[in-house]
């Protein structure tokens, strides 16, 4: 496990991809962590270009169609990493597209300023996740996911617009705020029906697969998760 602060990684962070999945447990749950990421980066992808649509002004429009394209290529770094670790980048998001597609069913935004708290909101809650997920990988893993997180801009730019808003009417304040709660249920149910439905991954979030996490540790992680929402709605100017 890797340590905080400047510490010597141990266990499966301190190992490469070549020695590291010579488990086949632990290969199976990197493939499907790979899998979910890619499946959301193309789907990040879709929602940022069709969000352009709603975009009120000409320049809004060209800075989500710069942060899809940006989108796009994490997507192809994770589908070229996956061939080349001989597994079929398709098969891998396959398990993980009806999920991801319900949540965003489910949280279709009705306006603009929706679908930017939604792809601010939304995205960093992945990421977060991604992240806590990242220390236990293997150094080449680790190093791909990542650089797949690098910020897009797109949080930025999301509360900047968003902040002006609610400046302009301070009542779009409560409707977002109540949009963004709603936005972290379903995310969050979203993705525990994701690691329940999968066992190699859930076994290595529960601490089954060399050095993942044991279950005291996976109710920090979320516990982590939900500070870190409320940070990010507090810098929207919303109340959590």
């Amino acid at each position: 496990m890797e340590t905080p602060d400047n510490a010597t990684p141990t266990g499966i962070a301190a190992k490469d991809w070549a020695e590291a999945s010579a488990e086949p447990q632990y290969r199976a749950a990197v493939i499907d962590l790979l899998g979910a990421l890619a499946y959301g980066e193309l789907a990040a992808f879709e929602r940022l270009a069709e969000d352009a649509k709603l975009a009120p002004t000409l320049a809004d429009k060209a800075e989500l169609a710069k942060m899809a394209a940006a989108e796009f290529q994490h997507f192809e770094r994770l589908r070229d990493r996956l061939a080349a670790v001989d597994a079929e980048p398709t098969a891998a998001m396959e398990p993980f597209a009806k999920a991801l597609d319900d949540f965003h069913r489910l949280t279709a935004p009705s306006d603009w300023l929706e679908g930017l708290v939604k792809a601010y909101v939304g995205d960093s809650i992945a990421s977060d996740f991604y992240r806590e997920v990242a220390a236990r990988l293997d150094s080449d893993t680790r190093g791909l996911v990542l650089a797949v997180l690098d910020d897009t801009g797109h949080g930025n730019f999301a509360v900047e617009k968003v902040r002006a808003a609610i400046d302009a009417d301070p009542r779009v304040g409560g409707r977002l705020a109540l949009w963004a709660r709603r936005l972290m249920g379903e995310a969050l149910s979203q993705a525990q029906r994701v690691v329940a439905e999968r066992d190699a991954l859930s076994t290595m979030l529960v601490g089954g697969v060399a050095d993942g996490f044991d279950l005291a540790e996976v109710g920090r992680m979320f516990s982590r998760i939900t500070e870190a929402h409320t940070k990010r709605m507090a810098a929207l100017g919303l109340a959590a």
